[in-house]
């Protein structure tokens, strides 16, 4: 069964608005996992605008679940997840006057600067994912790269306006989901999934993990912590049904 990874930037997000020392994100880690989360996310940005690196260092410390740490390809990055050995990371794309992550990865092309990247977590024995598009030139490539995971980016599903448009989408995503996994990539899903639309995924096989941040926390704001991720799960639980 599909299992659910919480990503809690935005409760970051919320405390360095005031630049203080709440809410903190490692309390709301704690929540997730007691609701039923497998995996917290965190995505240390190179401009530090949320997460930061003592929040890294805590949840390496204290997390009962995995750690997933979402990262720029940067020699910085690679130091700083080496030092605190999260279970999983994910390397995403970044642009310092994005909102939030606009668009997959771009692996092909960059095959063996990417291995090479990846080499030492294998070393370590941290396992790694690949943020990309679904498209299949970068699932060939980031195979190629030796990553264990791919995470297809659902934002352009997510952000679909019109019927026809959303279904073409959702088709893109089935066929690289299946070709990755014909492939020998585990799959994780996410960007801009939430209690309505992920329900399109109900029956559909492969998924290893859903990334969900923003919905849930928004939810939260309205609900607690807890509830919000007590229906996430329920909702990923009921696809095995």
């Amino acid at each position: 069964m599909p299992t659910l990874a919480v990503n809690i930037d935005h409760v970051a997000t919320l405390r360095q608005a005031r630049l203080g020392v709440e809410p903190c994100p490692l309390a709301a880690a704690a929540l997730c996992e007691m609701s039923g989360a497998s995996a917290i996310i965190v995505h240390l940005r190179e401009d530090r605008r949320h997460i930061q690196d003592r929040d890294v260092e805590l949840l390496a410390e204290c997390a009962k679940t995995e750690v997933h740490l979402e990262m720029a390809a940067t020699k910085e990055m690679q130091a700083i997840a080496l030092k605190n050995n999260p279970g999983t990371i994910c390397l995403v794309p970044e642009k310092r006057q994005e909102l939030t992550t606009e668009g997959g990865l771009k692996v092909a092309g960059r095959e063996k600067e990417l291995a090479d990247f990846l080499h030492p977590f294998a070393e370590a024995g941290i396992l790694s994912s690949l943020f990309i598009d679904p498209d299949r030139a970068q699932v060939e490539a980031a195979r190629a790269t030796g990553a264990d995971y791919v995470e297809l980016h659902t934002g352009a599903y997510a952000n679909a306006k019109h019927v026809v448009e959303r279904q073409t989408e959702l088709a893109r995503l089935l066929d690289a989901l299946l070709f990755a996994r014909e492939n020998g990539l585990k799959v994780n899903l996410g960007h801009g999934l939430n209690y309505t639309n992920i329900l399109a995924f109900a029956k559909v096989p492969g998924v290893s993990q859903y990334s969900i941040g923003h919905s849930i926390i928004s939810r939260a704001v309205m609900v607690g912590l807890e509830r919000a991720v007590r229906d996430m799960v329920e909702t990923i639980r009921r696809f095995a049904e």
